[in-house]
């Protein structure tokens, strides 16, 4: 948006949504579909209107807006294809059924979901990525959930709160160093002060999942059925432990800092060659054929068991194409909201609500929810409130890392709970679950939030500064 141009009121700004979330409901509850591009684009449209006939906007504007919205997303598009390529090769290759295999053999279905969501936390917080953890370790997860009878949804939700748990606190990711960057503090107050907010959080979040394994734990799958799966797997895959190698070799380059994609196509390609050395097939070209259209279209099982064809066909780069078109569309309106002014307006206004630390820190946490909401991306979720509390956190003479702590605790673990936003989009992608289902069972998701509200509320764990230091930050800014 123009610098001179002033912003549009706040009830023009809040037209398109009111639209999106009237589309919404209309499109899930009404004609009863699951799949939400069309309000979005809807919506997008009116907030195009609105910007054009009532603030004087150009086509141009909201062009640019767009597609700088959409190019900020194609990262997080890349690595969803990249993801899709490997759910493709370690499906077809066994390294899927093999972790499948060894989890209906280890893990007790009272504890599977407590289980779940401590692996994908120790993942998460070695890698620093919640879609790697769940694109690999979490498919894994759901795979063997659902063979012991599981609701998809609660395995969803426990491994949701797990990777987001490990992405939060590990100094390997990247909204870990985006948020104190934008705050002022520093990297290591910043995953400090986090612990007093996210550990409870995750205690609570595992009371819950023990308590939901021992009152849910008997799912429609019989023993029988649990060893019938099994037998399939291993009479249809070699399940030799080298098929380990892709995973590990995928986990420790993401350690090592490797960037996201190259690592997954790395991971990729390792589980074709392991797959081709371990299952030895007749034709070389066929077997590879095979993964190559496995790749592009997903791969398609065929053993004589049914329940173990749907768990396992999945994957490729169609099939994340649904999702990738989902994340466009949604960048396409935080794009015009952007350009606009109209999210700059909604979250001034907010501001008048503030009126000591617990209000700012209310105010903080509610509009990072309402960014990832309407903009449908984490990182503007941290980036512009970051931009906007920053000095009314100082003239309240209050340490930045309470900031960023308050733009992780919302900006981060809220993302995944909203289907539109990448982060939504990208659990059901991987998943096959939607966050419209899995969101009451992210418990660590749900807490950490209200977690942090009740600290500002109460003043515990909140850090102040002197007024020395306090306009000496307001000067530097």
């Amino acid at each position: 948006m123009s610098s001179t141009r002033p912003l549009p009121s706040i009830w023009l700004s809040l037209v398109p949504v009111v639209a999106l979330v009237g589309l919404l409901f209309f499109n899930i509850k009404i004609l009863g579909q699951d799949q939400n591009h069309i309000p979005l684009i809807l919506a997008t449209m009116v907030a195009g209107l609105a910007a054009i006939f009532a603030h004087r906007l150009t086509w141009k504007e909201l062009e640019d807006g767009i597609l700088h919205a959409i190019q900020s997303a194609m990262m997080p598009m890349l690595i969803l294809i990249s993801i899709g390529i490997v759910i493709a090769t370690w499906m077809q290759s066994g390294v899927v059924p093999l972790l499948i295999s060894y989890g209906l053999d280890m893990i007790s279905p009272s504890v599977f979901l407590l289980t779940s969501c401590l692996v994908c936390g120790v993942v998460s917080l070695a890698t620093g990525s919640s879609w790697v953890t769940a694109g690999s370790v979490g498919v894994a997860l759901i795979g063997a959930g659902q063979t012991l009878g599981i609701n998809p949804a609660m395995i969803a939700g426990a491994v949701v709160s797990g990777s987001y748990f490990g992405h939060k606190m590990s100094p390997l990711s990247d909204t870990t160093n985006l948020a104190p960057a934008m705050a002022g503090s520093t990297l290591v107050e910043h995953i400090r002060h986090m612990v007093w907010t996210v550990t409870p959080a995750l205690l609570i979040a595992l009371i819950g999942y023990a308590i939901l394994g021992a009152v849910s734990s008997h799912g429609e799958a019989s023993l029988d059925q649990v060893q019938a799966v099994m037998d399939t797997l291993s009479g249809s895959f070699n399940l030799t432990p080298w098929l380990l190698i892709p995973p590990v070799l995928t986990l420790l380059l993401v350690m090592r800092r490797f960037p996201p994609v190259p690592a997954l196509m790395f991971g990729a390609l390792s589980a074709v060659t392991v797959g081709l050395l371990v299952h030895r097939p007749e034709s070389f070209l066929t077997e590879l054929g095979g993964y190559f259209s496995g790749m592009l279209y997903g791969y398609q099982a065929s053993t004589d068991n049914e329940a173990v064809n749907e768990l396992l066909s999945r994957g490729g780069i169609e099939g994340m194409m649904n999702t990738v078109a989902l994340v466009m569309c949604a960048m396409s309106f935080g794009g015009v909201m952007t350009a606009s002014g109209m999210l700059e307006a909604i979250t001034s206004g907010l501001m008048r609500l503030v009126k000591g630390t617990g209000s700012l820190v209310a105010t903080t946490i509610v509009t990072c929810f309402g960014v990832n909401v309407l903009t449908a991306d984490q990182y503007m979720a941290i980036v512009l409130p970051g931009r906007m509390f920053k000095n009314s956190f100082l003239r309240l003479r209050l340490h930045p890392k309470n900031l960023s702590r308050a733009l992780e605790d919302s900006g981060t673990v809220t993302s995944p709970l909203i289907f539109w936003n990448t982060c939504g989009a990208q659990m059901f992608g991987v998943l096959g679950v939607s966050a419209a289902v899995y969101w009451k069972f992210a418990f660590l998701n749900l807490a950490v939030p209200l977690i942090s509200i009740l600290y500002g509320m109460t003043g515990w764990t909140i850090t102040r500064i002197s007024d020395e230091e306090a306009e000496e930050r307001l000067r530097a800014a």
